[in-house]
């Protein structure tokens, strides 16, 4: 968590930026639909490469990086939170903020979300839980984007024992979030698609598989499509 820090400090994620692009990664992003349990296989995934490669350097990322743009914006948290929710400022909002002195655009907010989380991507070892990650990362060579499914109602019977929910209520949340996670994902792609299926090596069924069969099926895959060892990754530090 210390290293996450680091992401705080503008010259040092400046200097992740502007690094070869030969150098980025190695990342895994996982993107998943509504209750598919996508923390919890970033977290085994993690624990599975840093016991295989004897090491601590590899993280999971979900809403820590909220800090880190909100930090960078010296703006309140809420602010990052409604933009990843799809809550966007009306032109009254911004009329009334930009006369407050508090005035912080969406596209500036976009801007230091892609920031952000691109640096973290270039900088590697990171397994990314959403956030836009298989978008803002797509150019990065040694990177693994995993898309996790189930069905419908697989998911809704999931997000109501996990959330307490009754049946329309965890309906239309699975419903909801699912749209505004696609939203998020297009939002960072030069060209807007209705398909995002290509974006993803693989998509795994989380319906058939448990977390940890996902999370050694996901270090396999890595393994296999990354193009140097994880452990010679070279270690950046801030001058």
């Amino acid at each position: 968590m210390e290293k996450f820090f680091d992401y705080f400090d503008e010259r040092y994620r400046e200097s992740v930026l502007k690094s070869p692009s030969s150098e980025d990664g190695p990342v895994i992003t996982i993107s998943r639909l509504t209750g598919c349990d996508g923390r919890e296989v970033a977290e085994n995934v993690v624990a599975n490469l840093n016991l295989k490669y004897g090491t601590s350097k590899w993280k999971w990322v979900d809403k820590d990086i909220i800090y880190a743009i909100a930090k960078d914006l010296n703006i309140d948290t809420q602010r990052i939170e409604n933009y990843y929710e799809g809550i966007m400022l009306s032109n009254l909002s911004e009329m009334i903020m930009a006369f407050s002195g508090g005035f912080v655009s969406d596209l500036r907010v976009k801007r230091a979300i892609r920031d952000v989380v691109l640096s973290m991507c270039k900088e590697g070892n990171i397994v990314l839980v959403g956030r836009g990650g298989v978008s803002i990362a797509r150019e990065i060579k040694d990177a693994l984007h995993i898309r996790l499914i189930a069905p419908f109602y697989w998911r809704v019977d999931n997000v109501m024992k996990k959330k307490n929910m009754g049946l329309e209520t965890a309906e239309k949340y699975v419903i909801d979030t699912d749209q505004k996670r696609f939203e998020l994902i297009t939002t960072f792609l030069d060209k807007k698609t209705k398909n995002i299926d290509t974006l993803f090596d693989v998509t795994i069924n989380r319906s058939s598989f448990n977390v940890d069969d996902i999370s050694e099926l996901i270090v396999s895959m890595f393994e296999k499509k990354l193009s140097r060892k994880p452990e010679k990754r070279k270690v950046r530090t801030l001058l």
